[in-house]
């Protein structure tokens, strides 16, 4: 049987970002209808898809608000949506956060706050606590992205710098019952992470805070420091009292995306194997592990025989040595296919479930066994496009980027080998 590869994998890609499509994970969700109002605010990159789900489902009177984007808006008629920038944060996010806390504010027991939440959500989110301005958040937050943190890292110092991220919405929203309905786009689905978590109580502390931007030697604005170092800026903890009437609740996770990805390998006659749903690390490093799982299938048949589908999920990140183009899953596939170097027929995709690979206009991209060749013969070196991280330039010289444009949704990364040879 012959396969279309590059075909495939694209059809798994699909596959992964509908499962996490709003319009059929949100629905299932909905609380029952208040005696009160209901109010819908939400952040993220799937807000505005999830804001017009809550619409189409909803069988009684609504009003909201909800921030998403630059590009990721669809057309609701009862809740407004707001674009914003992401991933560093901009006034327009600034403005639509103090909006929402206002909105949340001086409602009754009665009342229902509906709250949808996804990746992005964090930066989108941009409210300074007191005596922080906008530009301090927007220079540590362009240095965490530059340093490589982690996503839980990132957040630990969004939630300590805000004034509505750490469980801050829930607590202004009291006395009011608070249904938050989130979309995961972080390894191990911690709720707390997404979005910095605004409705959920805050197990970090200002003194993780402080560390994080130790670790990675990040120059932190006197107003900074000085709100760090006060008790003040403290989130509030599990065990308040203030989140008895909150429900916290994962409508969609990488997990459900990964296991729609292998139904659609097994289907093609592929074996599958999930190796995880929360993979971090340094993509460039990620990539090298990932062919040596390809080697062993290749050469041992371990831990799957060939032909056979590797799946992984997660967030890997990137730390900027260079000036180039590429994010994280370009650079995974650049790695991967260097130390690959053509063996082992093997054909991979590594893309974002948002359409937006870090900050450029594809999704991802796709590895062929004859990549790094092909990029030789059109005068592309592959490892000096890699020194200055660089991938990007090398996937679109080849016309092997994926781009689908936002997909509004964010479940993370998919990542997929397809080993079809032995070496």
């Amino acid at each position: 049987m012959t396969v279309d590869y590059r075909s495939l994998l694209l059809k798994m890609f699909r596959a992964a970002v509908d499962a996490a499509a709003p319009a059929r994970c949100v629905p299932a969700h909905l609380p029952s209808r208040p005696k009160g109002r209901t109010i819908v605010v939400g952040a993220g990159k799937a807000a505005a898809a999830m804001a017009a789900a809550v619409e189409a489902n909803w069988d009684g009177p609504i009003t909201g608000l909800v921030v998403t984007r630059y590009g990721h808006a669809v057309p609701c008629e009862r809740i407004e949506v707001v674009e914003a920038s992401h991933p560093v944060p901009d006034e327009v996010g600034a403005d639509v956060a103090a909006r929402i806390l206002r909105r949340v504010g001086g409602l009754s027991a009665d009342d229902l706050v509906l709250v949808l939440m996804s990746g992005g959500g964090s930066a989108l989110l941009a409210l300074p606590a007191d005596g922080i301005t906008l530009q301090d958040k927007q220079a540590i937050n362009r240095a965490l992205l530059a340093c490589g943190a982690g996503i839980g890292e990132m957040n630990t110092v969004r939630k300590h710098l805000s004034a509505i991220k750490g469980g801050r919405l829930a607590v202004a929203a009291a006395p009011a019952r608070v249904m938050s309905l989130a979309i995961s786009d972080v390894p191990g689905d911690d709720i707390s992470v997404i979005a910095s978590g605004p409705t959920v109580p805050d197990a970090s502390t200002r003194h993780d805070a402080l560390a994080v931007l130790s670790k990675y030697r990040i120059a932190v604005p006197p107003s900074v420091s000085a709100h760090l170092g006060d008790p003040v800026s403290e989130t509030p903890k599990p065990g308040d009292p203030r989140f008895g009437h909150v429900v916290n609740r994962l409508v969609a996770t990488p997990q459900m995306s990964l296991e729609a990805a292998a139904r659609v390998a097994r289907d093609a006659g592929i074996p599958s194997l999930i190796l995880g749903s929360a993979i971090e690390g340094e993509a460039r490093e990620v990539g090298i592990v990932h062919a040596g799982i390809a080697r062993q299938c290749s050469e041992w048949g371990q831990p799957m025989e060939i032909p056979c589908a590797v799946i992984s999920g997660g967030e890997t990140t990137v730390t900027l040595r260079g000036g180039g183009r590429g994010g994280r899953n370009a650079e995974f596939l650049l790695s991967l296919g260097i130390a690959v170097d053509g063996r082992y027929g093997l054909w991979s995709l590594a893309a974002d479930t948002d359409g937006i690979d870090g900050s450029e206009d594809n999704a991802g991209a796709i590895l062929a066994p004859d990549t790094v060749g092909r990029a030789r013969c059109v005068g592309v070196d592959c490892k000096a496009r890699m020194a200055d991280n660089d991938a990007y330039t090398v996937f679109k010289a080849l016309d092997d980027l994926v781009v689908t444009g936002p997909t509004r949704t964010n479940v993370n990364d998919l990542r997929v080998m397809l080993v079809t040879k032995r070496s």
